[in-house]
């Protein structure tokens, strides 16, 4: 049988994906996978690595937090441009590094969340109601609901009138939404679909207090929604 061309040692599956992530990674920043290239597909990494398409799932979702990648359905994944890379180069390959990141969101987005439920319009409302559809949409379906739930927070950002918010939040580009892709990867025997679930529901208590204009309301549903996200990341070790 012949031996993959990158094969990564047999090791714990957290550490194969973490170790695929760094290659990958590597690639991309020294440009032998450019900027707007698609990446090798599930199987041709499969192949490539001689790991399981988990493990390759799972470092496709961390180069997505880490903001290098973006997933389009249906025609695979591509390297973002430099200019749309996220600004912080935030490293997501732990649990650890993620509870900073949520730290810094609970400073962040419980004020925003504030504003908006005093500012927001009936236009603004209506696109978040669109894309908590979506997420849902796409939960029924066991499908990625990153870039749905990246875009719930930021429209709540962009409903604060305070563009600031909105550029802190896209200078962390996928970043924002590393949650439940380091959870899946680093908990034995978690689901990523349960997780998702429960933060459905969580999205839907703070729209409700978006909807009803209930600042209070709406930064507590905030601020319930983050610290549920940090105790679903695994210990760190």
């Amino acid at each position: 049988m012949q031996t993959p061309e990158r094969a990564i040692p047999k090791r714990r599956q957290h550490n194969l994906a973490t170790d695929l992530v760094t290659d990958l990674s590597q690639r991309i920043l020294m440009g032998s996978i450019a900027s707007g290239d698609k990446l090798p597909s599930e199987s041709e990494i499969v192949r490539e690595y001689g790991v399981s398409r988990t493990v390759v799932r799972e470092a496709i979702s961390k180069l997505q937090a880490s903001g290098l990648v973006e997933t389009h359905q249906g025609k695979g994944t591509f390297v973002l441009a430099r200019s749309q890379q996220s600004g912080l180069h935030l490293k997501v390959e732990t649990a650890f590094s993620v509870r900073h990141i949520i730290e810094l969101r609970m400073g962040l987005e419980t004020q925003a969340v504030a504003l908006a439920a005093q500012r927001r319009t009936h236009d603004q409302l209506a696109k978040m109601r669109v894309a908590l559809d979506d997420y849902q949409d796409l939960l029924a379906k066991e499908d990625s609901c990153v870039e749905a739930d990246r875009r719930f927070h930021l429209l709540i950002a962009e409903a604060t009138g305070n563009p600031y918010f909105v550029e802190i939040l896209q200078n962390l580009g996928n970043a924002v939404i590393p949650r439940s892709r380091i959870a899946s990867s680093e908990r034995a025997g978690s689901s990523l679909t349960h997780h998702a679930y429960l933060a459905n529901l969580e999205h839907e208590a703070i729209l409700v207090a978006i909807r009803r204009q209930d600042p209070d309301a709406a930064r507590a549903a905030m601020w319930t929604h983050l610290s549920n996200s940090r105790e679903r990341l695994a210990p760190v070790e």
